[in-house]
C-alpha cells in the first residue's frame, strides 16, 4: 500500500474487528462498543420508554444504523456510564445490533449532569413534568457545586444564582425553575399524579410543602374522590398541614367539595382537561 501523497506519513491501519480501549485518546473520536458494556448514568432522570416514538427509531436503526454516536465515559467498576444516548442504546438493542458508536470522553460527575441533562432536555420531544423537575434540579446542584467559580456572588447566594443560570440555560425565568424543583419534594404516589394529568402543576407545588404522611393521604383522597384539588384548595391544605391540623377525614371533606373558586394559573402549565370543566379562569 503506497503512502498518501503530500502527506509524508502511511495510511492509518484498518479497525482491529473488536472495539480499542479509547479511554486514554487524546483527542476524542467514535469507536464502537459492545451494547452489554454501556451503562445508564446513575440516577438518570429521564425514562427509556418502548411506546410508538422507540419503534420509530428502532426502525430507522435498522435501516441506516445509529447516526449519531452516544458520549460515554470511562466506568469505575468496568464498562462505560452513558451519558448522552441511553434512547439509542434501547432502539439498537431492540433492532438486534451488538455495539453502537459512542465518543468516550472523561468527565467530572458534576460536568456529566450538565451534559446528559442538556441533551435530554433539548433533544427529547416528550418529557413527562417530573423528568423536567428531577433534571433541572440535578443542573442546578451541578452549578452549585462550581459556586467557588462565580465572580462577585457572595456564599449565601449561591443557589440562587444557580437557579437562575439554570433557568437561562432552558429559556425559563428563576421562579419557573424553582417551581419546577419543588416538585421533587413530592412523595411518590403524587409525583406519578403529575406525570399522568391527575394533579395539575400549581395546586402540586402547594402540596409539596405539607409533610410527607399527609401528601400520601392526599393521593388515597385524590384516587378515591376522583377529583384534582384547585389551587385554593392546595393551599388550604397547606395552612391546615402547617397548624397541625390536617388529616385523613379533613382532606377527604376538602377534596369533595365542589370547585366554585375562581383559579388562576400560570401561562406555563397546561390545564389538565379531565377537571377543565369545574375551574373559572381569571381573564
Amino acid at each position: 500500500m503506497s503512502i498518501l501523497a503530500g502527506t509524508g506519513h502511511p495510511p492509518a491501519p484498518e479497525q482491529p474487528p473488536q472495539p480499542r480501549d479509547a479511554t486514554r485518546a487524546e483527542k476524542e473520536e467514535i469507536v464502537y462498543l459492545k451494547l452489554s458494556e454501556l451503562f445508564p448514568f446513575k440516577d438518570h432522570p429521564f425514562g427509556v420508554r418502548d411506546d410508538a416514538e422507540m419503534k420509530g427509531l428502532v426502525a430507522s436503526v435498522k435501516d441506516n444504523g445509529v447516526h449519531q454516536p452516544a458520549l460515554v465515559r470511562p466506568r469505575e467498576g468496568g464498562g462505560y456510564e452513558i451519558i448522552a444516548g441511553h434512547r439509542r442504546q434501547r432502539a439498537s438493542e431492540l433492532a438486534g445490533f451488538a455495539n453502537m458508536p459512542c465518543i468516550v470522553r472523561n468527565m467530572t460527575d458534576d460536568e456529566a449532569i450538565l451534559a446528559m441533562t442538556d441533551d435530554n432536555l433539548r433533544h427529547r420531544e416528550k418529557i413527562l413534568p417530573m423528568e423536567k423537575a428531577q433534571s433541572l434540579k440535578m443542573q442546578v446542584e451541578a452549578i452549585s457545586h462550581q459556586g467557588t467559580k462565580m465572580e462577585g456572588v457572595a456564599a449565601g447566594d449561591v443557589g440562587k444564582r444557580s437557579m437562575e443560570i439554570v433557568g437561562e440555560r432552558n429559556g425559563m425565568n428563576y421562579k419557573q425553575v424553582q417551581r419546577y424543583i419543588r416538585l421533587t419534594e413530592l412523595v411518590p404516589e403524587l409525583q406519578s399524579m403529575v406525570n399522568e394529568k391527575k394533579l395539575s402543576f400549581t395546586p402540586a407545588v402547594e402540596i409539596s410543602f405539607i409533610k410527607p404522611k399527609n401528601q400520601r393521604f392526599i393521593a388515597v383522597s385524590i384516587e378515591g374522590e376522583q377529583a384534582s384539588p384547585s389551587l385554593s384548595q392546595a393551599q388550604e391544605l397547606r395552612k391546615l398541614d402547617k397548624d397541625g391540623k390536617l388529616n385523613g377525614d379533613v382532606i377527604d371533606g376538602i377534596l369533595s367539595r365542589e370547585k366554585k373558586e375562581v383559579e388562576y394559573y400560570p401561562p406555563w402549565e397546561p390545564p389538565v382537561s379531565r377537571f377543565r370543566a369545574t375551574r373559572k379562569f381569571l381573564p
